[in-house]
């Protein structure tokens, strides 16, 4: 197996990006997302994305909704560009027309009284020594007296 350079040259830019995540404390998984995610837009723009533009950054969002990106991971792109164009290049202007999009959540299940299961709602034991429940409703059914 080869393994790269350890001489291998690194450009300026990303240079001073690792620096400033390092300076900050950011795990190594937060900067290899980081730098994968920055990757993404020069490889969209085809140039070094320091060169970005407003209308660039529109459309790189735009085409990542297109190909169908998940909502998390397109706002964790615009988390580590933001990071890219307000420290490292010094360009607030531009983070600030990066777009978070708004990430619907479900809702957990809750069980109305009628849907548990009728042991559910019998009132605890005054002893301890039956084991917790193993019904398969024993999710909603937390108690360690229950008569399921």
């Amino acid at each position: 197996m080869t393994y790269p350079a350890l001489d291998t040259s690194v450009s300026p830019l990303r240079q001073r990006l690792i620096d400033d995540m390092n300076m900050r404390r950011f795990s190594r998984e937060t900067q290899r997302n980081y730098l994968r995610d920055i990757g993404r837009l020069a490889t969209f723009l085809g140039r070094s994305p320091d060169t970005a533009t407003a209308d660039d950054l529109r459309r790189f969002q735009i085409e990542q909704q297109d190909d169908g990106v998940p909502v998390p991971t397109m706002n964790s792109i615009v988390s580590a560009l933001r990071f890219f164009f307000t420290h490292t290049v010094d360009r607030p202007d531009l983070a600030r027309k990066l777009v978070r999009l708004a990430h619907p959540r479900k809702l957990p299940v809750v069980l109305s009284r009628d849907e548990r299961s009728p042991g559910c709602s019998t009132p605890p034991r005054a002893s301890s020594t039956r084991p917790r429940c193993r019904s398969p409703m024993a999710p909603a059914c937390a108690s360690p007296r229950c008569q399921c």
